[in-house]
C-alpha cells in the first residue's frame, strides 16, 4: 500500500507510461487508416519481430524507460543484444504482441478514466451526464455522490498505470531478458575482470613488496654497518630499486586505465639480471645460473617466471636476510624450470603453506599449466617452479 501511495511522486512512474503508451502512434494511424480491423497492428509487427537489431532497439527502450535504476550497471534483467537465436526472435515477436495489447489497455484507461470524472464533477455541478457514459454511472446518483466519486476514476487510473508498469517491467525482464548463452557470456566475462584484478593484486604486491624489502634491508644494514662508503651504495641500492618499482607501478596502473599495451610492458626474464643485482645490492650472495635462450620464451611463461623470480628473492630477503642464494633458471625442451634456494637462518619466519606471496607463486604456475613447489628442502629453503611451453603455444 505505501508503494502504491509512493508511485506519484517515482520518476519511474511515468517513464513506465510513456512506455505503454509508445505503441499508440501505430495503433493511432492505423486506426485512421482502417478502424474496422483494429487488430491488424498485432499482424503488422510479426515481421519485425524476427529482425535481430529490433531486439536490441527494444532492450535500450525497456531499459531506458521500464528500469532505468538498471541504466549504469554492466548487468541487467533486460539484455540490449541483437537477436542471435530463433529463440530470441520468437520471444521479441511475443513481446511485440504483448506491448500492443498492454499499449491498448493502457489508453483505454488514459482517455476513458479522466473522461469519468470530468463527467462526474460536470453532473456535481448541474449538467446532465454523457449519455454514452450513463451505464458507468450509478443510478439514481445525487450532485453530492458525484462530487465525492469524482477522483476515484483519477486513482483508479494511477493504480492501473502503477500496476502495467509493473507488469510490463515483469514481462520485458522474461521475454528480453539475456538468453542463456548471453548469460553464459557475461559471467565468462565477468570471470576475466575477476582475473585481471587478482592478477593486478599480484603485480602490486610482488612490484611494490620487492622494493619495499630491499629498502628495509638495504637502510638496516646502512645503518648497522656504520660505514659512509657502505651507506652511499646502499642508497644508490634503494634509489635504483624505487625508480624500478615505480617503473613497475606505472604498468600496473596502465592496466587499470584500460592502457592498449596492458601486458606486453611488463618486465620478463630477459630482464633478470635486475633482480638479481638488486638482491646483491642487499647483501645477499647470489649465484645466479640463467641457460637457455630465455629471450624467446613466450610472453606469458617469460612475464610469470620473472614474478615467480621476484617474490622468491623478496622472501629471501625478507624473512632470511642477506643469505646465499642459489639461482637456478633453465629453459629446456617443453618447459622452463625455475629455482631458487637458501639457507635457513636459526629462526626463520617462513610457514610451509602461507603467506600470500607463496600461494601467489603457485597460482601463477598453476595458470600456466605448470606447477609449483616452496618448503624446506635439504635444511634449506626451496622455491622450485616448472612453466610449460607446449600448452602456451
Amino acid at each position: 500500500m505505501y508503494r502504491l501511495l509512493r508511485a506519484p511522486l517515482q520518476p519511474v512512474t511515468y517513464s513506465r507510461w510513456l512506455h505503454l503508451c509508445v505503441p499508440v502512434l501505430l495503433l493511432a494511424i492505423w486506426l485512421f487508416i482502417a478502424p474496422e480491423m483494429p487488430w491488424m497492428p498485432l499482424l503488422i509487427v510479426v515481421p519485425f519481430g524476427f529482425v535481430p537489431w529490433v531486439r536490441a532497439a527494444e532492450g535500450l527502450q525497456a531499459r531506458f524507460l521500464l528500469a532505468p535504476y538498471e541504466r549504469g550497471g554492466a548487468e541487467g534483467t533486460i539484455s540490449a543484444e541483437p537477436s542471435a537465436r530463433w529463440g530470441d526472435r520468437w520471444r521479441t515477436l511475443l513481446w511485440l504482441q504483448t506491448r500492443m495489447l498492454f499499449a491498448g489497455v493502457a489508453v483505454a484507461a488514459t482517455v476513458w478514466l479522466p473522461v469519468i470524472t470530468v463527467d462526474l464533477i460536470g453532473f456535481a455541478f448541474g449538467f446532465g451526464p454523457n449519455e454514452d457514459l450513463d451505464w458507468l454511472l450509478p443510478s439514481p446518483l445525487t450532485p453530492w455522490a458525484a462530487a465525492l466519486l469524482a477522483p476515484l476514476p483519477l486513482v483508479l487510473l494511477m493504480v492501473v498505470v502503477v500496476l502495467l508498469g509493473e507488469l510490463i517491467t515483469l514481462v520485458a525482464g522474461r521475454l528480453l531478458g539475456p538468453s542463456a548463452a548471453e548469460r553464459l557470456s557475461a559471467l565468462e566475462v565477468r570471470t576475466e575482470q575477476l582475473l585481471e584484478r587478482t592478477r593486478i593484486a599480484r603485480e602490486l604486491h610482488d612490484s611494490i613488496g620487492h622494493a619495499l624489502t630491499v629498502a628495509v634491508v638495504q637502510a638496516g644494514a646502512a645503518r648497522a654497518a656504520g660505514d659512509p662508503q657502505f651507506t652511499d651504495r646502499a642508497l644508490n641500492a634503494i634509489e635504483e630499486t624505487g625508480r624500478a618499482a615505480l617503473e613497475d607501478l606505472e604498468r600496473v596502473l596502465l592496466v587499470l586505465r584500460e592502457s592498449a599495451q596492458p601486458a606486453s610492458q611488463r618486465p620478463t626474464l630477459a630482464e633478470a639480471d635486475r633482480l638479481l643485482e638488486s638482491a646483491r645490492a642487499s647483501g645477499a650472495a647470489v649465484d645466479a645460473e640463467l641457460t637457455g635462450p630465455l629471450e624467446k620464451l613466450p610472453g606469458p611463461v617469460t612475464r610469470e617466471g620473472y614474478r615467480i623470480l621476484q617474490e622468491a628473492l623478496t622472501n629471501v630477503l625478507r624473512h632470511c636476510g642477506p643469505v646465499p642464494v642459489r639461482v637456478r633458471v633453465e629453459m629446456v625442451r617443453d618447459g622452463l624450470e625455475l629455482e631458487v634456494t637458501n639457507p635457513l637462518p636459526d629462526r626463520p619466519s617462513f610457514s610451509t603453506g602461507g603467506g600470500s606471496g607463496l600461494r601467489g607463486i603457485r597460482e601463477r604456475a598453476s595458470l600456466l599449466g605448470g606447477r609449483a613447489d616452496t618448503g624446506p628442502h635439504e635444511g634449506g629453503w626451496r622455491v622450485r617452479a616448472r612453466l610449460p611451453l607446449e600448452r602456451i603455444r
